[in-house]
């Protein structure tokens, strides 16, 4: 499966986003997907999965601002983002994979099929 993230940008603190996740080349029913974030010079940190039952973890400093959802019918993932703040600067990558246990869907490994990224960046 290919992933193609896009909806990245230069906006000002305050301001909301809409990522998306698009998939080609299989559906995303049955797997686990997920978006990860890496500011610079830091590490890929998980942010929000969506699970094959439906669940949707969060990294707790993202929850009440970030939200993800899955559109089915499009086969795409979205990460709206509201209040951005200039922490949320990073370079975020949507990530999927099939038979991810819950206890292993924040972790990276976890992931066999990444995007290349969309950057975000936040003005103060």
């Amino acid at each position: 499966v290919q992933l193609q993230a896009s909806g990245g940008g230069l906006v000002q603190a305050g301001d909301s986003l809409r990522l998306s996740c698009a998939a080609s080349g299989r559906s995303f029913s049955g797997m686990t997907v997920a978006w990860f974030r890496q500011a610079p010079g830091g590490e890929r940190r998980f942010v929000a999965a969506i699970n094959r039952s439906g669940g949707t973890p969060y990294e707790e400093t993202v929850k009440g601002r970030f939200t993800i959802s899955k559109d089915n019918r499009k086969n795409t993932v979205y990460l709206q983002i509201n209040n951005l703040n200039p922490e949320d600067t990073a370079v975020y990558y949507c990530a999927a994979g099939s038979g991810v246990i819950i206890s292993s869907q924040r972790r990276s490994s976890a992931y066999a099929y990444w995007g290349l990224g969309t950057q975000v960046t936040v003005s103060s």
